[in-house]
């Protein structure tokens, strides 16, 4: 997925292009050429009757001219400046060490004022009201240091944060003056799958750029973890770089979305772009005008969708949920009593059916609320209640993820028991040390992956639950394994500690041992 790209440099292929026809790559027909088929001077075409047959069909627009001229002057032009700051260690090629980087901070510290690189980049945005709100993307203007906007005619001012969300990618800066034109966000009438719908904005520095396309799907939810309470709009109106935070137009001049993402193996658009919907956007955006904080219910679990592990669960076909990955310790849900392995099949007496659903209606908690959650466990059902928390911002939640990425995989110990391909041993204080499994987690130690090498075991890893149920010997998940080729399974399911945190794994089970 390229998400959130905007223009960095020049726009080299404008430049190519320039260069061919001067170098004479290109070879322009002679102006003596003579006639043409035997047909010369002025040409006059008409369609006449058999051209109907290439008319637009019934609905479709015979130009989207009149709505671009209508709408292009509220669509603004986003410059912004970041500071870059620069390591405090660089190294020098033929040196078997680094130095210290001049220019670079000090571990810990912040960039005195004026150091570091300054990095530029651009977007797109529209004024949302009269007196000079304007709505764009967060990744835009996130990080600047200076946000300068140009107007349709030409003019440029200097413009303010007032606002952003992370979780939705939506933020508001501000312009001063009055009068300026500005757009409507259309959340009543929804479009579908199939009506027009026109980009305009910035590509590549090139303000003032409409492309036209239609809704090609709804509903899709998973384009970007970082934004887990949007269902975008897929459209195939070209998004480039520097598009990001202009509005997607209906037929009738209304913004129906933010364009905000595009997947494409190239960076560039391939027909598959992504809008926030203003049902969305509007009431966001609303929050951020008037200067408020956005908010959202809090519990501290990593989850996932239950759909592919449930097979390998035991599980009815018909169980849908949410599947907790893992707790973060001292949260609301740790709190509660919620654990890893635990199915939420539903909150507050409404169904949970995936992932996405539960973290939503989560989101849209108070903090303080008490929130009730059936639960599967062990094979039976309970109701834990959790007292909500607020979410912390993407930002913080991202680097908690990211906190035991360089961790390095330790050497194999000693070989252990085999069970399903798999060598594990019991978890003792020499093996927790070894491998720095920390003291709440338990379970049986991977040393030695075997067969199971081939679906990514490696020595150090901890089986903490196989099936529905909690591992704490080898015998447990000996048990499990017999329990689910009695069941004439292919596959079990466990939970895995390793890390860089918790994993679901499906494993495969062998014939024989």
């Amino acid at each position: 997925m390229k998400r959130k790209e905007f223009m960095l440099g020049a726009i080299a292929g404008l430049t190519f292009a320039a260069a061919a026809t001067a170098g004479g790559v290109i070879d322009w027909p002679s102006a003596a050429a003579g006639p043409v088929a035997g047909v010369s001077g002025r040409l006059a075409p008409n369609a006449g009757g058999s051209g109907l047959a290439f008319a637009p069909p019934q609905g479709a627009p015979l130009s989207f001219a009149d709505i671009f001229s209508q709408v292009a002057p509220a669509v603004v032009q986003i410059d912004v400046k970041t500071r870059v700051r620069q390591p405090s260690m660089i190294q020098v090629p033929g040196l078997p060490f680094a130095i210290p980087n001049p220019n670079g901070a000090e571990e810990g510290e912040e960039g005195a004022e004026g150091e570091g690189a300054v990095a530029m980049g651009a977007g797109s945005g529209f004024f949302i009201a009269a007196n000079g709100f304007i709505v764009t993307n967060n990744h835009v203007v996130a990080d600047a240091t200076e946000i300068t906007v140009k107007l349709a005619d030409g003019r440029e001012l200097e413009a303010r944060l007032v606002g952003r969300d992370e979780a939705t990618d939506l933020a508001v800066i501000k312009v001063d003056g009055s009068d300026f034109p500005f757009v409507n966000f259309e959340e009543a009438a929804q479009p579908r799958v199939g009506d027009w719908v026109i980009a305009v904005g910035n590509p590549f520095g090139l303000g003032g750029t409409a492309t036209a396309g239609i809704v090609s799907a709804q509903g899709r939810g998973d384009v970007d973890a970082s934004t887990p309470y949007t269902d975008y709009l897929q459209i195939d109106a070209a998004i480039n770089r520097g598009n990001s935070g202009g509005p997607t137009f209906d037929i009738y001049g209304r913004v129906i979305g933010v364009n905000s993402a595009i997947y494409s193996p190239t960076g560039g658009s391939v027909g598959i772009g992504f809008a926030i919907p203003a049902a969305i956007a509007k009431p966001i955006t609303d929050r951020l005008m008037r200067g408020e904080a956005i908010e959202r219910g809090y519990l501290g679990v990593e989850i996932g969708n239950l759909a592919p592990y449930r097979e390998s669960m035991g599980l009815p076909e018909n169980t849908r949920g949410a599947l907790i990955n893992s707790v973060t310790p001292g949260g609301p849900a740790d709190r509660g009593g919620l654990q890893a392995g635990d199915v939420v099949t539903a909150m507050n007496g409404e169904a949970v059916a995936t992932s996405s659903e539960l973290t939503r209606r989560v989101g849209r908690a108070r903090a303080g609320d008490t929130l009730r959650l059936d639960i599967l466990r062990d094979g039976r059902r309970q109701t834990v209640n959790v007292r909500s928390g607020t979410r912390p911002s993407e930002t913080d939640l991202q680097a908690g993820r990211n906190g035991a990425e360089d961790l390095e995989t330790p050497a194999p110990a000693q070989a252990g028991t085999a069970v399903a391909g798999i060598n594990v041993a019991p978890l003792s204080a020499a093996l927790r040390q070894r491998y720095e499994i920390p003291a709440n987690v338990n379970g049986v130690v991977v040393t030695q992956a075997g067969r199971g090498a081939t679906q990514g075991f490696q020595p150090g890893y901890v089986i903490f639950r196989a099936g529905t149920a909690p591992v704490t010997s080898i015998a447990d998940l000996q048990a499990a394994v017999q329990a689910a080729r009695a069941a004439d399974r292919d596959s079990l399911f466990l939970m895995i500690w390793t890390p860089r945190g918790n994993v679901p794994f499906p494993l495969d089970l062998p014939k024989s041992e």
